[in-house]
């Protein structure tokens, strides 16, 4: 009997390869144009390293007039989760990342070289899977979970290597004939490659971003198709990779390690393999030791994470492209208004350990994106955030949009924009001091180097009776400060005070603490005159008076 009887016997209506071949040609598209793709499992939320690699994907494609698809690796069936599909989609168009090819929903997609899930691909695996069967390339293997859980026991007491390999592969050697046989009976088998591999040989092989990296060549004979009929990952994006025509595979370097099985699949297959980059690891500070971030540990690690806490999509590119490119820093230095889209990518100058993730310096990022946004902007996209995830701040902001506009707006505009404001959770606590019932509820007057209650009474009230009002000027309104501070002994100016500072009781910035904690509440606020022409004549006033 023969391998192609044994093929036909186990996939009778499978197609011929060509037909495959035929029906997803080579694509039309200029020399080094890339074609990368994202190919997630639905199996749970998006990770922080899952949104890094597909932001790679999608820029290198789109800077060299390639094409990004999105592909659903979804032949585990068991883990799969409701609507994992629509997250994963959801997740990527909330952060810009739309593909130009793949899935755009649970169940809908766009391009040619599709279908773009998995589990809707059966019969194209199943025509590989018989070519390889009908070349002696490919076997059924009939072990049972008890023969395997044997083989390995005896492998492990011998401390030899473990896997279904050489003289451990039970059903590699099978005569045809009693194969046949065993599936007209009825037994149960699975699809097993057969590697053509040794393990004292090695293999050379160029990685984009680590460089030049070898290794043992691979004998393991893996399952191709499983007893459910799919195919597992290993053959699944082999063949995928092929027929979608993707020339740029980029992973993590946790799949570095099966490369050589992968390269010995693209080989079997008759298939040019694709160029693989292996991105580092993002990692964690834990006490002074870096490990990788984890999806149990830590809430950053999911990319809801970043919703939930309001920080800008955008600060989140931007950080991960300061993680993937050591010159994006310089690039933003000399560029600070140009758009990320014209950061020009380049993969062999990422870096081959893992970066550790810095939430101070995403913060750092998003406060500098948020500073150059409009008091219009930071409203509506501040309302936006909170209709999903804080009430009380949506009807404060419902409740007088002008005046929240005016809060937003103070010194907002100058050379120096401020950047108080890292995230849209952030609003709430910049702005709930301006309005006079959250300010009386909750208003503790903590002051600075002048805390003796008379005093800070006393300067209050000579403030109010002979130096505040409020159509003042802002150069007129500090020369009022310094004339406050000098009838109360202190220096008209900081430098004064330092220079000599036995003749001062303190300077005018400690004066203005004074008026600040009285007009706010607080030691750390904006701009102080802005923030009274802001609140008014009586509403100034009142918290003056209310203080002392």
């Amino acid at each position: 009997m023969s391998y192609k009887e044994l093929a036909d016997l186990i996939f009778p209506n499978a197609k011929e390869i060509s037909y495959y071949e035929e029906k997803y040609p080579e694509r039309n598209l200029e020399e080094g144009a890339k074609v990368t793709r994202f190919a997630p499992s639905p199996t749970g939320f998006v990770h922080i390293g899952g949104l890094y690699g597909s932001a790679i994907d999608k820029k290198i494609a789109k800077q060299t007039n390639g094409v990004f698809i999105l592909r659903i690796e979804d032949t585990d069936q068991k883990r799969e989760i409701e609507n994992g599909v629509e997250q994963i989609v959801s997740s990527l168009n909330d952060f810009g990342i739309i593909p130009d090819e793949g899935m755009t929903g649970e169940n809908t997609e766009i391009g040619d070289y599709g279908p773009y899930k998995q589990s809707e691909r059966k019969e194209i695996y199943e025509a590989y899977a018989k070519s390889l069967i009908e070349k002696g390339l490919a076997y059924p293997c009939f072990c049972t979970p008890e023969e395997l859980d044997e083989i390995r026991k005896k492998q492990e007491a011998a401390k030899i290597r473990p896997g279904y390999y050489g003289v451990w592969a039970k059903y590699r050697n099978l005569p045809v004939g009693e194969a046949i046989e065993k599936i007209k009976s009825g037994e149960k088998y699975i699809i097993r490659f057969k590697s053509q591999g040794r393990e004292d040989r090695r293999i050379k092989h160029h990685d984009v971003i680590k460089g030049n990296i070898d290794f043992p060549e691979n004998d393991q004979d893996i399952v191709i198709i499983k007893a459910d009929g799919l195919p597992t990952y290993h053959f699944a994006h082999a063949i995928d990779d092929h027929l979608m025509r993707v020339n740029l595979v980029v992973r993590g370097d946790e799949w570095v390690s099966s490369l050589p099985l992968h390269l010995e699949l693209f080989k079997t297959l008759g298939f040019r393999p694709p160029k693989y980059a292996h991105t580092a690891t993002i990692m964690k500070d834990d006490n002074g030791s870096k490990r990788k971030i984890s999806k149990r540990k830590d809430p950053e690690a999911a990319v809801s994470f970043y919703h939930e806490q309001g920080i800008p999509t955008d600060a989140v590119m931007e950080y991960l492209l300061n993680i993937a490119n050591s010159n994006f820093e310089d690039w933003r230095r000399q560029n600070p208004d140009k758009s990320i889209d014209e950061f020009e990518l380049s993969l062999n100058k990422m870096g081959v350990s893992g970066a550790v993730f810095d939430m101070v310096k995403l913060l750092d990022i998003s406060k500098t994106i948020i500073s150059k946004n409009t008091a219009e902007e930071i409203y509506n996209k501040t309302l936006e955030w909170a209709s999903r995830y804080d009430e009380d701040l949506k009807q404060l902001l419902d409740k007088d949009k002008e005046y929240a506009t005016k809060i937003l707006n103070i010194e907002r505009g100058n050379v120096k924009p401020r950047k108080d404001i890292a995230k849209w959770s952030d609003v709430k606590n910049t702005m709930e001091y301006m309005y006079e019932d959250r300010f009386f509820d909750n208003v503790n007057y903590e002051y600075q180097k002048i805390n003796d209650k008379q005093e800070i009474s006393k300067i209050l009230q000579s403030y109010l009776e002979k130096y505040f009002n409020i159509s003042d000027d802002k150069q007129t309104w500090f020369d009022k400060m310094k004339d406050l501070a000098e009838e109360y002994g202190y220096a008209r100016e900081v430098k004064e005070f330092k220079k000599e500072p036995e003749k001062y009781k303190g300077h005018v910035g400690d004066i203005s603490m004074v008026i600040r904690v009285a007009i706010t509440g607080r030691q750390n606020t904006p701009d102080l005159y802005e923030i009274m022409q802001v609140l008014g004549k009586e509403q100034v006033e009142k918290r003056i008076k209310n203080c002392f």
